[in-house]
Parts: C-alpha cells; sequence; structure tokens
C-alpha cells in the first residue's frame, strides 16, 4: 500500500469511525489535544487499524505517538513490515 493511500485511508477512518471533523486533519494536530481522541477512542482505533491494516497495535507501540503524523508514520511503517 502506497504512503499517500495509507493516510487517505487514516483520514477517511478517523472522520467517519472516530467522528473527527475533516477541517482539524492536519499531520501536526496532537491526536489529544487537538483531535480530542481520549481513551477509549484509542481502544476503537486500535481495533479499526486491525481490520482495516491487518495488524494488531500495542499501547506500549503508542507512547511515542503524539501527532496525526507520527500516527501515520507508525501505520505506515507497520504495513511495510508485512
Amino acid at each position: 500500500m502506497l504512503h499517500d493511500e495509507i493516510i487517505r485511508k487514516i483520514n477517511q477512518l478517523l472522520i467517519d469511525e472516530i467522528e473527527i471533523d475533516e477541517s482539524q486533519i492536519n499531520p501536526g494536530a496532537d491526536l489529544k489535544k487537538d483531535l480530542g481522541i481520549d481513551s477509549l477512542d484509542f481502544v476503537d482505533l486500535f481495533v479499526i487499524i486491525e481490520n482495516n491494516f491487518g495488524f494488531k497495535m500495542k499501547a506500549e507501540d503508542m507512547a511515542e505517538v503524539k501527532s496525526l503524523d507520527d500516527f501515520y508514520q507508525y501505520i505506515i511503517k507497520r504495513v511495510n513490515q508485512n
């Protein structure tokens, strides 16, 4: 899966499944502060990513993921490992 394709898919999942307003989607956005993603949303997000990208996320993997761009890079790296 291509880099841009992954980013588009993540953005659409955030809009559709987590109900993030499209205007808030930008790579520098902080997942918690700017996008309002809370612990319950992260649980949902883990399931959504597993279902759409075919790998399991772990909470400890997310320790360094703060911004949306960090999240993109994490997903891209994991997708390209498989």
